[in-house]
């Protein structure tokens, strides 16, 4: 019984690195996009919310919690479009670190998080 409890928490574990992890994000996923879209202004409301949140779970340094979108940008990316919302810290060290992005469906939703924007 605690082999499937541990089995189970490996991969949540290993699930929510995921967002944070690889050269990419992959825009391949099967989330729809028939939704009411939001605007500029909600899509970096929202972008900020995920920054915050990465941050509570300790997958961003906590300078980032200060870190306000530079940029919050409708892309196309193999026919569909999201919303990129780019933050920059200038705390960071590591200059490949500095620049943050944040992929949202055109609804508001979370898609990814990565620091070479593609």
């Amino acid at each position: 019984m605690q082999l499937p409890a541990l089995l189970l928490g490996i991969i949540l574990g290993l699930s929510s690195v995921a967002a944070m992890a690889g050269s990419g994000h992959d825009h391949g996923h099967g989330h729809s996009h028939s939704y009411a879209p939001v605007d500029q202004a909600t899509a970096k409301t929202n972008a900020t919310n995920i920054v915050a949140g990465l941050v509570n779970r300790n997958k961003l340094e906590k300078s980032w919690a200060s870190v306000t979108a530079n940029s919050v940008e409708k892309k196309e990316f193999k026919g569909k479009s999201e919303w990129v919302a780019v933050f920059v810290n200038d705390k960071i060290t590591d200059t490949d670190k500095q620049k943050l992005y944040v992929f949202l469906t055109l609804g508001g939703k979370y898609i990814a998080a990565n620091f070479t924007g593609v």
